[in-house]
């Protein structure tokens, strides 16, 4: 079928006021993660692995407090996500735009629901912003990148040439024949989020290629 996506909208803001439910979940939340320290793997194909070594994560709010230790990658992980996302790319590639988009507006889904509260607390306690700022960028920003990103790919891939009585021309957008590097900034989680995902929807437009035949059917071009 000919499938449109849904219209994006804005993600409203919480407003967390003293006694709602939503400022004594991320209470919770936020008080359950700082008791802990997590383990932040590397994910390279889907798979969680270890690095070469250790470094911790602390809160820039509190520098006593350790939330967390990440991995520090070698060469070896460097090639070996080049080798994952070359296998991953033509099954990608050849997932219908639908599908691609239906995976993005999940997500969307998932973190304005369950995930919503995990996320706000975290980047709460990763980058010392109040529960506004954070639900403003972590939640609502993202939200919001993931929803409209999939309607400006629909957009784009509406995009066709012009047509007269001798042929009719169409414009096919090839998936990306290449990478995408994304470095997730250190102080927005909606633009760590953003940058790598961003050209998913429409697997990167890249060099385009037009047929054009007569109604006639004669084999001319």
């Amino acid at each position: 079928g000919h499938f449109k996506v849904p219209t994006p909208y804005n993600e409203p803001v919480r407003t967390y006021e003293p006694g709602t439910a939503h400022r004594f979940n991320v209470q919770q939340r936020l008080a359950a993660m700082t008791d802990v320290s997590a383990e932040i793997p590397m994910t390279i194909g889907g798979d969680h692995r270890k690095g070469t070594s250790t470094r911790p994560l602390h809160a820039p709010h509190r520098h006593q407090l350790t939330i967390g230790e990440y991995q520090v990658g070698a060469k070896k992980d460097f090639q070996d996500a080049i080798d994952a996302a070359v296998k991953a790319q033509p099954k990608w590639a050849a997932t219908p735009f639908h599908g691609r988009a239906a995976s993005l507006l999940r997500a969307a889904a998932l973190l304005a629901g369950p995930y919503r509260d995990p996320v706000n607390a975290a980047t709460m306690l990763g980058q010392s912003k109040t529960i506004h700022q954070a639900e403003i960028d972590a939640a609502c920003e993202l939200i919001d990148f993931w929803r409209f990103n999939v309607h400006f790919a629909d957009q784009l891939l509406a995009m066709q040439p012009f047509n007269d009585s001798s042929a009719w021309n169409r414009t096919d957008y090839r998936p990306l024949e290449g990478f995408v590097y994304a470095v997730s900034t250190r102080n927005f989680t909606s633009i760590g989020g953003n940058l790598p995902t961003a050209p998913a929807p429409l697997a990167q437009p890249a060099p385009q290629r037009t047929a054009a035949r007569t109604p006639a059917g004669d084999g001319s071009r």
